[in-house]
């Protein structure tokens, strides 16, 4: 049973910065790509980042140069550091485990994910 638990959500002003965590069990972690992804309010739930096996990675055009997905195979997490926050980041983050190697961007290519946590940033 593959399960993925999120942590490090909350509040912060805008410019500031979070770090989400995202903790794996039940699959051999290394071998498979691992993605964020986040739905706001009224959207659909859209691709943040991905990282694949050898630490490949890609980002959102959004978020790139703000926020850095990284990830601990010794740990079995992934995370998603987040920085200069800005309002429309609000939304509730999701991380998923692909059953490939690769960092993906379409939710279709992930088979289970964590149950959320929420991002609020303040202006």
């Amino acid at each position: 049973q593959v399960q993925l638990v999120e942590s490090g959500g909350g509040l912060a002003q805008a410019g500031g910065s979070l770090r989400l965590s995202c903790a794996a069990s039940g699959r051999t972690f290394s071998w498979y790509g691992m993605g964020w992804f986040r739905q706001a309010p009224g959207k659909e739930r859209a691709f943040v980042a991905g990282i694949g096996r050898i630490g490949n990675t890609d980002y959102a055009d959004s978020v790139k140069g703000r926020f850095t997905i990284s990830r601990d195979n010794a740990k079995n997490t992934v995370y998603l550091q987040m920085s200069s926050l800005k309002p429309e980041d609000t939304a509730v983050y999701y991380c998923a485990i692909s059953p490939t190697s690769s960092a993906l961007r379409g939710s279709a290519y992930y088979d289970y994910w964590g149950q959320g946590t929420q991002v609020t940033v303040s202006s």
